[in-house]
């Protein structure tokens, strides 16, 4: 049986190490989920260890707002204290305080 624990949380904000972007946790997997194809798209020697939890994003850089799907060693908590603009931040957490987003429902 798998066992990973998830070093980021929901609403929490990170950073991509290697590219200039940043996002909101808003959903992770304890291991890949993807496709075959997402993964083999990624050049060979930058592709991440399929074995550790990989984060889906409200992700923006300074072009464009996007969802991303990054592995956890590609990111590093955000402690700028900005809060991140995607448009669709709203649709799933409350406002910006203390650094990150709280949910706006309960989970199960």
């Amino acid at each position: 049986m798998l066992k990973t624990r998830a070093k980021y949380h929901l609403g929490q904000i990170v950073r991509h190490k290697k590219h200039p972007f940043r996002g909101v946790v808003f959903d992770v997997d304890p291991e890949f989920a993807n496709t075959e194809e997402w993964y083999s798209s990624i050049p060979e020697e930058s592709r991440p260890v399929k074995d550790q939890p990989f984060y889906h994003l409200l992700a923006e850089n300074d072009q464009s707002y996007y969802v991303a799907y990054v592995s956890e060693q590609n990111l590093i908590a955000d402690y700028s204290g900005e809060p991140v603009e995607h448009p669709d931040i709203d649709d799933l957490f409350g406002p910006f305080e203390d650094g990150h987003y709280p949910l706006h429902f309960q989970l199960n």
